[in-house]
């Protein structure tokens, strides 16, 4: 017996598995990357972080500059960016139009949201519930956009703000010829109110000119197993 089946003997009992890391998803955003030549990725709905270390662990040397608009979750965020000379952390958040909006600050802060959360989203996954709201300062992507990217990069755009993309991609209509690539979190069905979901969605960034290139697994029922987001990545 080798070894991996051994402790996969122990294990098993307990209810867990050793797998190969990276996952499938990560492989394919990995070669993607790679394969593409992103030299910066600008991640919109940062949260603490999550994405970009998880990027940087797959190999990206390229920079990132990630945009977290809640100030609890931003000061999370700073920390861990702080001695990485490649990241870059701003406190604020993206939209259509320049402006101060109210968000919906969420028990476990990833599901925080400047729209209404449904409560088919509160019975799928009860820690998302409401707990404060914080006014916020909201930028538009073309208004800042030449302030973080250099004529020869090589651009993704990272969206993870629950529910809120299209107004982002509104914001970025004259970035969008500088952005070779477009990752977005999209909705199977309606967890944020009036929220553009994932078949009208991924028809919008085609639209843009974009081909959807791969699709990565993201929140389900954990009652069910319905799949009720995935993370979709777009290249020209």
């Amino acid at each position: 017996m080798s070894l991996i089946n051994l402790v996969r003997s122990f294990l098993n009992p307990l209810k867990i598995d050793l797998v190969k890391y990276p996952n499938l998803d990560l492989r394919r955003r990995e070669k993607l990357l790679s394969h593409h030549k992103i030299t910066k990725i600008l991640d919109v709905g940062a949260n603490s972080g999550q994405y970009a270390l998880q990027t940087f662990k797959l190999g990206y040397k390229g920079e990132i500059v990630s945009f977290e608009p809640v100030n609890s979750t931003f000061k999370n965020l700073e920390k861990k960016a702080i001695k990485n000379k490649n990241w870059k952390v701003f406190n604020y958040g993206l939209g259509d139009k320049e402006e101060e909006l109210e968000i919906n600050i969420s028990e476990n802060s990833y599901s925080s949201s400047l729209l209404d959360i449904m409560p088919s989203h509160l019975k799928s996954a009860p820690e998302s519930k409401i707990v404060g709201k914080e006014v916020v300062v909201i930028k538009t992507l073309d208004a800042i956009f030449n302030n973080f990217v250099l004529d020869d990069e090589v651009v993704l755009l990272k969206l993870d703000v629950q529910g809120f993309e299209k107004n982002v991609l509104e914001g970025a209509i004259k970035s969008l010829k500088n952005i070779h690539g477009i990752q977005i979190e999209m909705s199977v069905e309606e967890l944020y109110s009036k929220e553009m979901l994932y078949l009208e969605m991924t028809n919008y960034i085609t639209s843009l000119g974009y081909n959807l290139y791969s699709l990565e697994n993201g929140f389900y029922d954990e009652n069910s197993g319905k799949l009720l987001q995935v993370d979709g990545v777009f290249f020209r």
